[in-house]
Order: C-alpha cells, then structure tokens, then sequence
C-alpha cells in the first residue's frame, strides 16, 4: 500500500507516518531536509530520530528515488516533500525562472512510488493550511508542492490530511479535475495502482478515524428510500463490447468477465478505476435467543470477538490486509461491555443485546429505524471518505438463527430447511435451533411483506444496520461484494427497503449454510466462490475480493488484437 500524509507544520503528521510503519520489519526513513540549518532545527530533528529510535534505518538524501530503487523490498517513509522540492528549486536556480521546471524529479520520484514492492508513506505539507509569503518565491513555492502532491496521490492508494493530530481519509476523486487544476501530464497518472499484496499497514493506526465524532441518528424515516437507479447499461454495453476486442476468444475468462462489466458499469466507466479503497464494515450484536443454547459457543464470545476484530488478531482482518481492505467493527447491541472498545466501535449503539425473536420481541420499531439509519450512516461515512467497495461482515453469537428466520419468511421456505449447523453445533442443540426458528417464523410470517416491522420482530440492530447498509450503498452508487448467511438475510431485507439494489451487489460465496443459498436465489446472485466456509466476519467476501480486482485489471491492462498485432479472427 502507498500512503500519502499532508498536514500543516508541528500537525502531528509525521508521527502519524511513522505509526504507519510501526509494525513492518526494516523500514527506512528518507530524510529530505538540511539537518545544520541551525541550533534550533537541529534540536528539532534530534527530536525526530529519538521518537524513531532504532526501528527505523534513518537515510538523509537529496534522492529518494534512488535510495528507493537501491533496497525496493523495504518498508520506505519519505519525510518530507517539502524539503525536497526546495532543495530542487535551489539546485536548478528556479527561484526566478519560470522556465525552470523540477517536472523530471518529480517523474522519477512518482515512478519510484510506483513501482516499490513494499509499503510506502510519503509525508508532505498541504500549503495551504499555513500563510505563504505574498512573494515571488513564497508563490512558487505553493505552486511546486500543490502541484507534486497532486502527481504524488496518484500514485498513492490512500491520501490523509492530518489536523491538529487528527486524521482524516481523503475521498478520492468523484470527478475528473479541470484542465486548470490539473497538471498538463496529469492523464498519464490519473488511473490508481494496483495494490501492491505485500506487508500491510496494522488496521489498529487509523481504521476509525472516518468515524470520529459519530453518533446514533434518530432513526426518523430511516425506512424510506428513494428510487433506486442501476448501474450504467451504456457503460455495461461498452465494456461487454470492450471485452470483445481484447486478445481472448470471446467469454473465454467466463465470470471475470461478467465481474469487470458490472464494475465498470457501477462506476459508470470503462475501462474502470482500479479497486483500490475496499472497506469492510462488521456490525456486531448478541441475540436473545443465544441464551437458550442454540450456538456451539457461549453468548459472551461476541465481546470477546470483537475487541479481537478492533485488535486486527481475526480472519476477517488477516484477510482483509492480504486483499487491501481496511475494517472497521461496530457494536451494534453486543450485551456485554467490549474490551477496550474505542468511541469509534460504540458510536452507533442501539441496545445492550436484542430481545427473544421466538416472541417475536427482538427490538421496537424505534430501535429498528435508529439501526438502519445507523447503517446508513455507516455506508455514507465510507463512501464519503473514499471506499470504493463496500463489504458487511457479521459478529454475533446465535445470529445464524435470526438470519434463517428472515430468509424463512422472505422466501417462503420451512423451518426445517434453513437451519444450519452454524458454529457446529450437536444434534441436541440442532433440535433447539430448529424449534426457536419455528417459532421465531411463527411472528416473523405476518410482517413478510413489512421489513421495517419484520426486523424488529425478529432480527435486531446488527441484522437492521446491514440492511440499511446495503440499500444505502447501492443509493450511494458503489458497488457492494455480499458475505455469508447473516449479512445475505440483511440483504434480503434491503431488498425490500429499496427495491434495484442488488443490481449494485455480488455474492462472494456460497456459505455451507443451507439458507444461504435460499437467499442468493431470491435475489438472483451467483457466488463468485465456493470454499465451504461459514464463519461470517466477512471473509468470504474478501476472498472473492481479489477476483473481482483481478476482472478489473483485465479490462485495464490486456491489450486489444489491435494493439498486440493479433488477428480477430474475423
């Protein structure tokens, strides 16, 4: 991953680079400024390298690229641009002449970035947070480092302005700049890299930080939601046209194929942007119907799980940092306290635990529109801050129960058929499950047709806030990869909430849950994977993850018969 981290002076953004690299083995520190300006300068970069210490391999260079290119199997942090464009003006006397240009630097400082095999951080000052001098040379200045940070955070997946010690996640573009905010080479380096599948950045650093000040919304009309439009069919038909051109026989790569369509057609371009801001949202909740032993596991393993999860020691998270996606855990109605909980994971809180679906009592009607509004909420915050893939996982002992209760009633199946062993449960404990999702069906069944009140008869936040979740994510235009069968049982509901929606969603997997596959046929997904996995988190999403990048890099990077010199065949 290649991160780049702009703040003002003394904002805390160095340190912040430095957390970054925290926990990868050999990282190098590229220092790129004088260090015998003066006594005071100097105490500040003594200051520096005490706050490194030995982890980091300090180099003072002139050259990052170079130093970059001589170990490019090394973590690398480039502290910082700044330094380094004002000693370039002062080596190329550009001060002055306006012919002068640093564009050759800063190329071969990009392609650098670029082609790195390890994880980068480049850190530079967004100038304009500070008071530039109104001179020739204070404008010069601003120009330079505005237009190399701009170059620079297109070769970067992720951009972060740190304020006041507070990190926030850029969005990426939405837009194509305008020929005056843009630099004349700009089309070259517009298109994002693809992440590079090496030591990640511990999700602990900042995976909340898009999170900072949330709260629980009201709820009021948290159900209602416009009409929902599908992805693009003219970009669709470019892209299915497109295929046809690249140096394959036609539908020879199958469903990579159909994937890089629907990608292209959900950004509503071909070829697509690469996938490079996958955000996986796990929401987590106790449920009422765990007390009576319906799960292999006891009810206070969900708090366990997930302070695990926050902690980046799950398969959901080791998952997600092979597949380049960060992962954010929220405590929906988790009954017990979660270790070390940060405000970030509690923010969106609805209750302490869900009621007894098998009455028909999970939640009230307010909490039920308090938790799709918080999944809302959630699904706006990550697209807002860049995310341009979106995956829900689930955390919760019994809540395989709950799910096969909704996908019962929705699709209109008997109790017997959609239970599953879950956790891996017992024959005893499998009789239990059964009969708590007869009864759970026996309310759930007069609300078929009314998701709202069906969720808060028996669901709960965690199962309410995926589903609005969903359906706002597909409001949102950004395309969704559905996990196993408690987040397909949201699904469904969303569905219902905003009917079109699952044109903006693909299944993951096939989980070994037998409802699941119920669910993926009412909404007519075909699982892009099939590895017998039913542990939740979201990890059988993430495993798909890779493919669907791949499907996109097809149709990005393979040549045409046209460009290759190769016969159609026509």
């Amino acid at each position: 991953m290649r991160y780049l981290v702009l703040g003002g002076t003394r904002s805390g953004k160095s340190a912040h680079a430095e957390n970054l690299l925290a926990a990868t083995d050999r990282p190098r520190y590229l220092a790129t400024g004088a260090v015998d300006v003066d006594d005071a300068w100097g105490a500040r970069v003594d200051a520096h390298r005490a706050r490194r210490g030995d982890h980091f391999l300090t180099v003072e260079t002139q050259d990052p690229a170079a130093e970059m290119r001589l170990d490019p199997e090394s973590p690398v942090l480039i502290d910082d641009l700044g330094s380094w464009v004002t000693s370039l003006l002062d080596a190329a006397n550009a001060w002055d002449d306006p012919a002068a240009t640093i564009t050759d630097a800063v190329d071969d400082l990009c392609s650098a970035i670029a082609d790195h095999v390890a994880d980068v951080v480049v850190v530079s000052p967004e100038v304009g947070m500070s008071v530039v001098a109104p001179t020739p040379v204070g404008r010069r200045f601003a120009d330079e480092i505005g237009s190399v940070n701009n170059r620079v955070a297109q070769v970067c997946e992720t951009v972060q302005l740190v304020v006041a010690g507070r990190v926030l996640d850029l969005p990426a573009p939405s837009a194509t700049l305008s020929a005056e905010s843009t630099p004349a080479d700009a089309e070259q380096t517009r298109t994002p890299l693809v992440p590079v599948p090496v030591a990640p950045f511990p999700e602990a650093i900042s995976p909340s930080a898009s999170f900072v000040g949330a709260a629980l919304p009201d709820g009021v009309d948290a159900e209602v939601f416009p009409a929902i439009d599908p992805p693009s069919p003219d970009v669709a038909d470019a892209a299915r046209a497109r295929q046809l051109t690249l140096t394959k026989p036609p539908g020879a790569l199958g469903l990579l194929e159909d994937l890089g369509v629907w990608i292209s057609a959900c950004q509503d371009q071909c070829p697509p942007h690469r996938i490079t801001a996958p955000a996986v949202a796990v929401f987590a909740g106790d449920h009422g119907v765990a007390q009576d032993g319906v799960s292999a596991f006891p009810p206070e393993v969900t708090a366990q799980m997930v302070a695990n999860i926050a902690a980046g020691g799950a398969a959901v998270n080791v998952l997600a940092r092979r597949a380049g996606a960060r992962v954010h855990v929220f405590d929906m109605s988790v009954k017990a306290d979660v270790p070390g909980a940060d405000a970030a994971t509690t923010a969106y809180k609805v209750r302490n635990g869900s009621g007894d679906l098998r009455t028909g009592d999970a939640m009230t009607i307010a909490e039920a529109r308090k938790s799709l509004a918080a999944g809302r909420a959630i699904a706006d915050r990550l697209v807002d801050s860049g995310a341009d893939l979106l995956i829900a996982g689930d955390m919760g002992i019994g809540n395989t129960t709950p799910a096969a209760v909704l996908i019962g009633t929705i699709a209109d199946r008997e109790p017997v058929v959609v239970v599953g062993r879950g956790t891996g449960i017992d024959d005893a404990t499998w009789i239990r499950k059964t009969a708590a999702i007869r009864d759970g069906m026996r309310y759930g069944r007069r609300f078929r047709n009314e998701p709202l009140a069906l969720l808060a008869a028996v669901g709960g936040p965690d199962l309410a806030a995926m589903a609005g979740f969903y359906a706002q994510a597909a409001l949102r235009r950004t395309p969704v990869l559905i996990d196993g069968v408690v987040t397909s049982a949201a699904a469904l509901v969303a569905e219902q909430l905003a009917p079109g929606a699952s044109a903006w969603w693909r299944a993951g997997h096939r989980s070994t849950e037998p409802a699941h596959g119920f669910a993926l046929s009412s909404l007519g997904l075909d699982p892009i994977v099939d590895m017998s996995m039913r542990l939740g988190e979201g990890t059988g999403a993430l495993t798909a993850l890779p493919i669907v990048s791949s499907a996109v890099d097809v149709l990005i990077d393979m040549a045409t018969f046209a460009d290759a010199g190769v016969s159609d065949g026509g």
